[in-house]
């Protein structure tokens, strides 16, 4: 009996001791999943387990089936783990678009700049995921957790429910690196760019983490999109723009001609300007217009309306803000209780303010704007 005890105890030992040696970095990760604040629905995360960019580029990963395919295979180590993203279009190839701003602004206490986001969206829980990678660049960055499976009443409030919170280090929508390289994400319907150059492919957010990781200036995250072929996944049915932003100053948009097989466009920031904007639609000379176009961007968000408050709001201060002054900016264009034509109610998720000279991160989570969460690295 003795001897079939020990026997069972060391099996018992032999198996924990083969999860913690393959799972190691994710159960490290999953430790430090937690609330913030006390807030259910903000979340904080330190991704401590490894992840491999060039192996995922080589992959040629260009649809959220895909990359939740791949991390799961990289997460699960052969287990029957799923992961279900809620951005998929309906029957008719539509779905409802995250409707962001974003702006550079020059600070008005120091030699630095902000960069201001909304992210406007449905009532779903955010993660901020906090990543040093071996090889890269640390950052702190933010996701939808809807992306990855999570909803209001979905949390990861038990460990085992934390598993899916893995894929957040795939799935940033705005985020800023040791290096205060900023970047976020903003819909345009009906525009998923297919770019088919023959360069290997990267999905929509990927491109995002890569230049977290990868990237110190402006013009090396051009240099780095320029290698690739950026393509949004068809079967969510919107496109995107990019806005990436550098500690110096230096700042554009990335987005991409739809009439001519979906070639890059590059709209840099104004020589000599402390600030620059961006919405949801199109700013490049060839499709920029002042009056609300469906086919250049988003009239139901009410694109033109936020980057004309926004913009007006800027050019009050030359572009320059305190902390105070830019989350107020994004506070005049945050949505509340927008309603679309199914019924369902669009809001601001969240609103944050990146110190691009200090790497942080101020954000105030759902329109309450009496209170600002703070994190840095």
């Amino acid at each position: 009996m003795k001897k079939f005890i020990c026997w069972t105890v060391g099996i018992i030992a032999a198996i924990c001791i083969a999860v913690a040696c393959i799972w190691c970095g994710e159960i490290r990760t999953l430790k430090t999943v937690g609330t913030v604040g006390g807030n259910e629905y903000l979340w904080q995360m330190e991704y401590k387990a490894a992840y491999d960019l060039d192996d995922l580029v080589s992959k040629d990963i260009d649809s959220n089936a895909e990359l939740l395919e791949y991390v799961i295979g990289r997460v699960g180590k052969g287990l029957p783990i799923k992961i279900k993203s809620s951005q998929v279009a309906d029957e008719n190839g539509e779905t409802q678009t995250m409707n962001c701003t974003s702006f550079q602004a020059a600070q008005a206490d120091g030699e630095g700049f902000w960069y201001g986001r909304n992210y406007d969206f449905f009532k779903n829980p955010t993660m901020v995921t906090i990543s040093r990678p071996k090889k890269g660049y640390a950052s702190i960055a933010v996701s939808d957790m809807s992306h990855f499976g999570y909803g209001l009443e979905k949390l990861p409030q038990k460990f085992i429910a934390r598993v899916n919170c893995l894929a957040s280090v795939y799935a940033p929508v705005d985020g800023i690196n040791e290096k205060g390289l900023c970047t976020s994400i903003m819909a345009l319907p009906k525009q998923a760019a297919q770019q088919e150059s023959g360069k290997h492919k990267v999905g929509t957010t990927i491109i995002m983490r890569l230049w977290l990781d990868k990237c110190a200036t402006v013009q090396e995250a051009l240099d780095l999109a320029a290698t690739l072929d950026i393509r949004h996944d068809a079967a969510v049915g919107s496109g995107y723009h990019y806005m990436v932003a550098d500690a110096a100053g230096d700042c554009a948009i990335l987005e991409f001609d739809k009439e001519d097989g979906w070639k890059s466009m590059i709209v840099r920031k104004a020589e000599g300007a402390n600030s620059m904007l961006v919405t949801n639609h199109l700013l490049s000379e060839k499709y920029y217009t002042t009056v609300p176009d469906i086919a250049v961007g988003n009239p139901h968000s009410k694109s033109w309306w936020r980057y004309e408050t926004a913009g007006a709001y800027l050019a009050a201060h030359d572009g320059i803000l305190t902390l105070e002054q830019a989350q107020e900016c994004l506070a005049q264009v945050h949505w509340k209780d927008l309603i679309w034509e199914d019924g369902t109610v669009e809001d601001t998720q969240y609103s944050n303010v990146y110190d691009q000279q200090n790497i942080t991160l101020a954000l105030r989570n759902w329109n309450d704007y009496d209170k600002t969460v703070n994190f840095s690295l």
